[in-house]
């Protein structure tokens, strides 16, 4: 049993704390207890502290995601809690948030509890639900809120269906707010969207396919906006994709408005034309946009116009995407290799070091009311160890998600999590980690 964890001439680097310097880090009993230059100099050599090697290596507030299907119940030969959770951890991410379009869906307080003790029973990342927002996402009926909410649900969404009939979109802010719970929506007007396989642009013409038009996001993220206004409810948006969400949510915080959102990897980084030659990989919902989208959506994140990144972690099975364009599954995964994809546009100079890690940890912790992983003493001790210099290549044999779903197979990235730090105890070590500690 390891009583202590000892990480020597380690880089820390918490912006919320104002922290990025060399130092020691000491763990004992699950929390932080010593920070500083000299911090590890009296530790006693013993076969129950463990001690790293940090020459070179960053230290890092854990990372928690917004937005991952575990797809438990129901689809559990796509993904279950275990091994979803052995993803996130294999990620850098101490906390994930469930996604509710199971089956059955998650719109009542038996599942909810259901996976929160599957993933307690798991152990390692931790798991909280979101809850529907209607029952049987069906956009009529309001689910019991109280009672997700008291099952452990930290959220409310119908993710893969909006909500657009106004009169329960309002009754839902309403009702979630007594409870302080936001309301996640996937802003997509379905009547403009009927029969849509991919973005609405000069690709889907060239493709024969056809469009999802970006105006079917931004007049339900318009109406929300007046919604929330109207109610003072927290409103969040989900997966934005488009320059027209990214306009409308500016001038909605200016005024105030309680309303944040969230981006993913993959509308960072690709756009439709990568959806050349009936790429399956690259089908996804909200759709793939253009560069002007992409180029708004980073300059959002880089000003906190958006606050967070968020995987969309969908994994499918190989016969949901290989297949014809019209008939495959719409997603891809993200758990294992958010944190170096998104390092790379920080390389780039699209956005902040500082910037990234906040959108990965305080930001989405803030949203759905989590205690934010930050370096500091007496702080509880969620943790990633980072080579900001590891070279390796996204193989799926090497992937811990059953999805193995992803365009980015096959590119050279840098940057990887060496191990993951869940309340003082390690639940993720890469290998080459394992044999350059003791």
């Amino acid at each position: 049993m390891i009583d202590a964890l000892v990480f020597r001439r380690v880089r820390a680097i918490d912006p919320h704390a104002g922290l990025d310097a060399v130092v020691d880090v000491v763990v004992e009993r699950g929390r932080i207890t010593r920070v500083g230059r000299d911090a590890a100099h009296n530790v006693p050599e013993s076969d129950r502290v463990r001690v790293f090697n940090g020459e070179g290596l960053w230290l890092l507030p854990g990372l928690i995601d917004l937005h991952a299907h575990v797809r438990e119940p129901g689809y559990e030969s796509k993904e279950d809690v275990t091994s979803a959770l052995r993803a996130a951890a294999a990620g850098g991410f101490v906390d994930i948030c469930a996604m509710p379009n199971t089956q059955p869906i998650n719109d009542s307080k038996t599942i909810t509890e259901f996976l929160v003790a599957k993933a307690r029973a798991a152990g390692g990342t931790r798991l909280h639900p979101i809850g529907a927002i209607t029952v049987g996402q069906e956009g009529e009926r309001l689910t019991e809120m109280a009672d997700l909410r008291d099952a452990g649900a930290v959220g409310l969404s119908d993710d893969g269906r909006c909500v657009t009939s106004s009169a329960v979109m309002r009754s839902a802010l309403e009702y979630a707010s007594m409870f302080d719970l936001p309301i996640i929506q996937h802003a997509e007007d379905h009547a403009l969207t009927e029969g849509a396989q991919m973005h609405e642009g000069w690709v889907s013409t060239k493709l024969g396919l056809r469009g999802w038009p970006r105006v079917a996001e931004d007049v339900i993220v318009a109406r929300d906006l007046m919604l929330a206004e109207y109610t003072n409810a927290r409103y969040h948006l989900a997966h934005a994709s488009t320059e027209g969400s990214v306009r409308l949510l500016h001038e909605a915080k200016s005024r105030g408005i309680r309303a944040t959102a969230e981006v993913t990897p993959h509308h960072l980084l690709l756009t439709h034309e990568n959806v050349l030659g009936y790429e399956t990989a690259c089908k996804v919902n909200p759709p793939l946009r253009e560069a002007h989208d992409v180029d708004a959506l980073r300059k959002a994140l880089a000003d906190g116009t958006i606050d967070c990144i968020a995987t969309d972690h969908a994994p499918h099975g190989l016969l949901d995407k290989d297949c014809e364009f019209d008939r495959a599954s719409p997603g891809m995964i993200g758990l294992e290799i958010c944190l170096p994809l998104m390092m790379g546009l920080v390389n780039d100079g699209a956005f902040s070091l500082s910037r990234l890690i906040d959108s990965l940890t305080r930001a989405p912790a803030r949203i759905v009311g989590l205690p934010p992983p930050e370096i500091r003493e007496t702080a509880e001790a969620n943790l990633i160890l980072y080579d900001p210099q590891a070279e390796w290549t996204i193989e799926a044999a090497a992937l811990r998600s059953k999805g193995k779903n992803t365009p980015f197979l096959g590119r050279a990235v840098r940057g990887r999590v060496l191990a993951t730090i869940v309340t003082g105890r390690v639940i993720f070590e890469a290998e080459e980690q394992h044999a350059g500690s003791r």
